[in-house]
């Protein structure tokens, strides 16, 4: 099993990186910014991307240490490893299961299946623990309609249909979204999914969470020799990780809703943590993101335990 080590994110733009030793250095202008021994990082995580030698890129594919790269706002750039892993007979396989929409369907409705599950799972703990803040016959409401596109989606076995149930279930849910924020109202709510520019202080963190979500689950599927590339739901296009797209879909309301969630609740983050910009931008504050993705790295070590996933021994 993957031992999970110390990310390093780097969030002060301009940052070019170097090698020495087994040390990466932090350059800024010729200026070194700091050094950081290697030996005990799973990954590097660099925002608003000004270039890394040749000597860290290959110390790096050598030693299967991720180097990825962001834009400021949190858009996927990059992400440089080392050979592929695993055998070409395991991703052969998942190329034909690709290939065929109907096998593709079988396997893409368990995805679907553990996210509406996990979904209602948080709504119920929702209704368990807050039953004075929120509205619980609609939370119940809901989480029963899940309950019944989770029997339709069992024996769902058509893609576009799946996608249709899917889509559903992701509306009820959302609708939900906005009254499990119960700290700071005026200055964080849901309304509707809003990406590239995020339009809210929420949407800004949900898309930062969900391409961290997407690249540490693409370096997951990489390490056991799938090609993160080619999926089941998610269809093929270019510079799409699909199948990262549909592993990760179980795990986007209980690892980066809840995550997201958390931040809010407990005013780890307020409203002077962002910046909105002419077009109506809304971007996290240098400060911000390092208090976000310090979390982030935190979250990665703890163990996942909840009725679907099952608990990690």
């Amino acid at each position: 099993m993957k031992k999970l080590l110390n990310t390093l994110f780097i969030t002060q733009p301009d940052v070019y990186l170097s090698l020495d030793g087994e040390n990466i250095v932090l350059l800024k202008e010729h200026e070194k910014l700091g050094r950081r021994p290697m030996h005990n990082l799973e990954a590097i995580v660099s925002f608003g991307y000004t270039g890394a030698s040749p000597a860290l890129i290959g110390y790096c594919a050598e030693r299967n240490i991720q180097l990825v790269f962001f834009t400021m706002n949190g858009r996927f750039l990059a992400r440089i490893i080392g050979a592929s892993k695993g055998n070409v007979v395991l991703r052969k396989k998942q190329y034909h299961i690709s290939e065929d929409e109907f096998l593709s369907a079988k396997i893409a409705r368990n995805f679907i299946v553990g996210k509406i599950y996990n979904h209602k799972w948080i709504i119920e703990r929702m209704t368990r623990d807050y039953p004075l803040r929120i509205d619980v016959a609609k939370f119940k409401m809901v989480s029963q309609k899940l309950s019944d596109l989770i029997v339709e989606i069992r024996e769902c076995e058509d893609l576009e249909r799946l996608r249709g149930l899917e889509g559903q279930a992701a509306t009820s849910y959302n609708q939900l979204f906005d009254s499990m924020i119960l700290q700071q109202k005026e200055d964080f709510y849901f309304y509707a999914r809003s990406r590239r520019p995020p339009l809210d202080n929420v949407n800004a963190m949900l898309s930062l969470a969900y391409s961290l979500l997407a690249n540490d689950v693409a370096s997951a599927l990489e390490g056991v020799g799938l090609d993160a590339y080619v999926g089941f739901l998610h269809r093929d296009r270019p510079g799409r990780a699909s199948l990262a797209l549909d592993v990760m879909e179980e795990l986007r309301g209980v690892y980066a809703d809840k995550f997201v969630l958390s931040l809010i609740n407990r005013k780890i983050v307020n409203k002077d943590d962002f910046l909105k910009k002419e077009n109506g931008a809304v971007l996290m504050r240098d400060e911000a993101r390092k208090k976000f993705l310090t979390a982030w790295q935190n979250k990665k070590q703890e163990k996942i335990t909840h009725p679907y996933l099952g608990a990690a021994e």
